[in-house]
């Protein structure tokens, strides 16, 4: 989506002002986690951040855009960067992995 729609669900959901890379959303918890509790949830991605960040860090759109998805899926288990120093070092370390593994795969 686009940083007007991803702004708007930013606001709306988090209520945090402006548009943002990337919103996860987790199915595996709240009051309808039953429903499905094989989804994992939805990840929203902003493609002109994601454009912006990859031009800015010398990245192709498809590398940021992949650092993204990895990111939002990593929410989906529960990791946390922003609360907990530790944590975030934690979910940075299981991105690089990850992100390692993808990149192995397409060679």
């Amino acid at each position: 989506m686009d940083d007007l729609e991803i702004g708007a669900m930013n606001r709306r959901f988090l209520h945090r002002e402006g548009p943002t890379n990337v919103i996860a959303f987790p199915m595996r918890a709240g009051r309808f986690a039953a429903l499905r509790p094989n989804l994992l949830g939805d990840v929203v991605i902003s493609v002109e951040t994601a454009d912006r960040e990859a031009r800015s860090a010398g990245l192709s759109i498809e590398e940021r855009v992949t650092q993204l998805l990895v990111h939002g899926i990593l929410h989906l288990y529960g990791y946390d960067h922003e609360r907990d120093p530790a944590e975030a070092r934690r979910m940075s370390a299981k991105s690089r992995a990850l992100l390692a593994k993808i990149r192995a795969s397409e060679s």
